[in-house]
């Protein structure tokens, strides 16, 4: 299958045409695949297809089986689900999502690892890998219901889980992230890490911190500890782009004031203090003490639209 610059990966892998094995099959087996929680087999995978590891890509493997386990319990997959999956890497969470869901879409950016991913998902006729950047991929292509559950490279995190949020695409969300931005996400109106992002997470559902994850559980380590995240979606909740841009004009600078903030995107300053007055708020105020109702009921009296949805 292709389309455009997607490529699928050779290994016997479901087609977008295809239908996934009977409920009541076993899981395919795995021919011949390396135990990915073990290190020293990892490391001996990538040199018999030699490769080592690329910065560039953000490939740090996940070795540890408690982890991958606490990701895939996290995923809560059930028989008939389709599992969207970014950076698969070597395939070690990739197999337990085959075993579990009806399908599998994992989407890979470098090529290389193409072959290895071949060996290493030999028999998981319910998987699909497509190389294409995940910044771009359509997920709109998805079943509605779907599931995220990843490993997310760390450079295309944010753009990945914000895509995926507005997508409208997936029910639930599980992923491992770096530590700050599992903090952005999770956080709560007041705290240093409270911003946009935490914001945009309220409006479509509720992300919630599941464990953390040292250094230690990859190859190789990287320098920050991580996160697994997981994000209950709300069904039916549409984007909201005038309202997140107001948002985000309010959080540019966090040492001014909204109301300055504000101001300087082009707003009446002294409306804006107004308003904030008759919602029962600090003139004052900063941008990290609005929850998303205040953001909302703000918005809807001092910024012009046509759309007044939410």
């Amino acid at each position: 299958m292709s389309r455009g610059d997607r490529q699928v990966a050779p290994h016997p892998a479901r087609s977008a045409g295809g239908g996934p094995a009977g409920e009541d099959a076993e899981p395919a087996p795995h021919p011949g695949a390396a135990s990915l929680t073990a290190p020293s087999q990892v490391s001996a995978l990538l040199r018999r297809h030699g490769l080592t590891p690329d910065k560039g890509f953000s490939q740090n493997y996940l070795v540890d089986a408690s982890v991958l386990q606490a990701i895939v319990a996290a995923a809560d997959i059930a028989p008939g689900d389709t599992v969207f999956e970014v950076g698969p890497g070597l395939g070690v969470l990739t197999r337990e999502l085959a075993k579990r869901a009806a399908r599998v879409v994992s989407v890979e950016l470098d090529r290389r690892l193409l072959d290895v991913l071949g060996e290493t998902l030999a028999g998981a006729d319910n998987v699909e890998v497509v190389q294409d950047d995940a910044a771009r991929f359509d997920m709109a292509a998805l079943e509605p219901g779907s599931l995220l559950v990843s490993n997310l490279p760390y450079s295309v995190a944010t753009t990945v889980v914000t895509r995926a949020l507005e997508s409208g695409r997936f029910r639930r969300m599980v992923f491992l992230v770096q530590r700050e931005v599992a903090d952005r996400l999770t956080a709560a109106p007041g705290s240093s890490a409270y911003g946009s992002l935490s914001l945009l997470v309220a409006h479509f559902g509720h992300a919630r911190r599941v464990r953390h994850v040292a250094p230690g559980a990859f190859l190789p380590a990287p320098k920050v500890t991580s996160t697994v995240v997981r994000v209950e979606v709300e069904e039916g909740v549409a984007p909201d782009p005038e309202l997140f841009a107001f948002i985000r004009s309010g959080f540019a600078h966090r040492r001014k004031t909204l109301a300055k903030n504000l101001a300087m995107a082009g707003l009446n300053r002294e409306r804006v203090r107004e308003k904030l007055t008759q919602l029962g708020l600090d003139p004052r105020v900063r941008a990290e003490a609005l929850d998303l109702a205040s953001f909302r009921a703000l918005f809807a009296e001092v910024a012009p639209r046509t759309d007044r949805r939410r």
